[in-house]
């Protein structure tokens, strides 16, 4: 019996398509995509991708029509927070932020008081109005929203930010970050057991490649009397291989590093007697 195929949905096109689709690959799943289609099968793994409208994701997933779907987290937080996210993605991090013209004299949340707000996320604006008890008017726009200040449509708008490029060409500074964003792995509540099988296999591919995006392998030549002060610093999987070298006296330290403290631990590691230090990238890790 063929097994059934995980229908899974991602953004139609920008970073997020892409981004998704990497991983895919980096998952070792080859998918036939032709172009301009809005759907297309894997010729290795048991999964189907839909391209579809980022803002119509959360609905496909509510109704079944996709079993798993890759979204940005502030998209769950405006129209899918009853969707369960099964796996932070740590790509396409962005900041939903309140921006105001270079002008603006903006000291603190209370200047928003009255003023007009533009945005096409009004659920996740409305949530910070009433946090912060502040009374203000939105304008609901779906496209350019940062032009509303310049043609007297809003004082303010909140919308994605990444690099913060295209508010400094709308003449806009960003004065308050909402939320900070991520992509999601995120699941149907339809989907039956059988296919949560199927999608266990699919997160634990997902799981092996974002461990190696955070790790690096590092080897290094040290001296014998310091290999345990070398392994006091050595946060390795279970714990560092340890080889011998030809010269005497001397081994070759095995180890992962987490990239986030990488430089520092390297550091430590000279400062000690450790040399030759060789730094490797990983494809995946399995742990």
């Amino acid at each position: 019996m063929e097994e059934k195929k995980i229908r899974i949905a991602i953004q139609k096109s920008g970073r997020l398509n892409e981004d998704s689709l990497r991983i895919l690959k980096d998952c070792g799943i080859s998918i036939d995509n032709g172009r301009d289609q809005l759907k297309a099968s894997a010729r290795n793994f048991p999964l189907e991708v839909m391209y579809l409208r980022n803002g119509d994701i959360p609905q496909y997933l509510r109704d079944g029509v996709v079993d798993l779907a890759i979204v940005g987290e502030n998209l769950l937080i405006e129209k899918g927070r009853d969707l369960e996210v099964i796996e932070k993605l740590g790509f396409s991090k962005c900041k939903v932020s309140l921006a105001v013209p270079k002008n603006f004299k903006f000291k603190s949340v209370k200047d928003l008081e009255g003023k007009k707000i533009a945005t096409s996320y009004p659920n996740t604006v409305n949530e910070f109005l009433q946090r912060e008890k502040i009374n203000a008017e939105l304008h609901i726009i779906n496209g350019s929203v940062e032009i509303a200040p310049n043609i007297g449509l809003a004082d303010a708008i909140v919308d994605i930010v990444s690099s913060g490029s295209t508010l400094f060409k709308n003449n806009l500074k960003e004065a308050i970050t909402i939320l900070r964003s991520e992509a999601v792995l995120v699941a149907s509540p339809t989907i039956s057991p059988e296919m949560r099988t199927s999608i266990e296999k699919l997160r634990f591919r997902i799981q092996s490649v974002l461990k190696a995006r955070d790790s690096k392998y590092v080897l290094l030549n040290a001296p014998n009397d310091k290999i345990d002060k070398i392994i006091e610093l050595l946060p390795g999987m279970r714990s560092p291989t340890v080889l011998p070298l030809a010269e005497e006296g001397w081994s070759s330290i095995h180890t992962v590093i987490n990239k986030d403290r990488f430089w520092e631990i390297i550091d430590e590691l000279k400062a000690i007697g450790a040399e030759g230090i060789l730094v490797c990238p990983i494809e995946k890790m399995v742990v």
